[in-house]
């Protein structure tokens, strides 16, 4: 997100503090090189000749000689260079409707994020219904155990779309990120923008309704100014909320202890939340009976959160559970063999499936995949 300011702006998670002189004066001011402050928790740095980094202002390091690697291309840069930004810049052309979202969904993604985005085994959910509904539970809170907590998922919370894209384009499939085409991420955040029922330009997205870099910028998100300050209204907003200590604390002046004057009053949201429970909330905090062991046991669940990403589908190139021919061909070395292969790992199957697994529970997963697949 820092396509518009990395010349003179870059985040304290990005760039190691440096303790030179000319740092120091420049963090002192608390202000950048263009005269904007400093946003709370970033630090300003020299720059020099349109660049900022620690080496540059180093004149010690120059002298030493480095031959690790060379300057990268600008095409190279570039490449690097895929961020999306909340008011869509960096957001390439393209298009996709949630039709063809749906075809690529059932060929790269159901495996983890199950039918209808859904979620299960530790993969979050995408949708739970219509989120301007949903929405309104955020302000549900918690107060007793059996109380119904807020749904967060990213029709209902998130407040820009343009990050979904954008998590999608370089981390998706989990697999192989950076292998989805652009028209294949359009296609698939026009078919979650569906499932959420969200609105785009005031008008729900049809099956064939295509969905363009034009009007992705128009998808109404219902938390879009959910959170403080307002992120998306860009840094300058950010910059100026934080320069008003009453925004966050209610002092007129900056502090870093006995900030309080007082007690602290416990903040509840506004609304009455939940109250007509059926059945009426209990109170009770006994642990839950244990329940009998399902089918396929822990190896199943150690599959589902484990191993699944690969395995549950033909696509990845590792025998899928349920293909009997498939598993036939496996246990032709032997299901010694092919336990030994799942601990210490074979092709482009890494030893224990990248796991920290102990040999047992590695077998006890081998033996729920060939049983499923008998």
């Amino acid at each position: 997100m820092f396509k518009s300011y990395h010349k003179i702006l870059l985040s304290t998670a990005l760039v190691v503090a440096t303790s030179t002189a000319a740092f120091a004066a420049y963090d002192a001011s608390r202000t950048y090189p263009n005269g904007k402050k400093v946003i709370d928790g970033g630090v300003a740095y020299l720059v020099k000749n349109g660049k900022t980094a620690v080496y540059l202002v180093n004149t010690k390091a120059h002298k030493t000689s480095f031959k690790l690697g060379r300057k990268p291309l600008k095409c190279e840069e570039d490449a690097w260079d895929i961020d999306v930004m909340y008011d869509g810049t960096g957001l390439p052309e393209g298009h996709g409707t949630p039709e063809e979202g749906s075809e690529v969904y059932e060929a790269k993604c159901v495996a983890c994020h199950f039918d209808f985005g859904s979620g299960g085994s530790g993969y979050p959910a995408l949708a739970k219904g219509n989120a301007y509904e949903l929405h309104k539970t955020l302000k549900n809170q918690r107060l007793h155990p059996d109380d119904e907590g807020p749904v967060r998922v990213f029709g209902t919370y998130w407040p820009v779309a343009s990050t979904l894209w954008w998590y999608i384009k370089t981390g998706m499939p989990h697999p192989a990120p950076l292998s989805l085409s652009d028209d294949e991420v359009y296609a698939l955040v026009a078919y979650i923008v569906q499932l959420n029922e969200l609105k785009v330009d005031g008008e729900e997205l049809d099956d064939d309704t295509e969905l363009n870099r034009e009007n992705f910028l128009k998808i109404d998100m219902p938390n879009k100014d959910g959170f403080e300050p307002k992120i998306r209204k860009g840094p300058d907003t950010v910059r100026a909320y934080f320069d008003n200590p009453k925004n966050f604390g209610g002092n007129k002046k900056r502090c870093m202890k006995n900030c309080f004057e007082g007690k602290p009053v416990l903040a509840r949201i506004n609304g009455k939340g939940i109250s007509d429970y059926l059945p009426p909330i209990s109170t009770k905090k006994d642990l839950p009976k244990k329940k009998e062991a399902a089918a396929g046991g822990e190896g199943k669940k150690l599959y589902e959160a484990k191993c699944a990403v690969c395995h549950g589908t033909d696509a990845m190139g590792a025998p899928m559970v349920g293909d009997k021919k498939a598993w036939a061909a496996v246990l032709k070395k032997g299901l010694d063999k092919v336990i030994h292969n799942a601990i210490h790992g074979i092709n482009g199957m890494p030893p224990k499936g990248g796991t920290n697994l102990p040999d047992e529970k590695i077998k006890e997963i081998v033996e729920y995949m060939i049983s499923a697949s008998k």
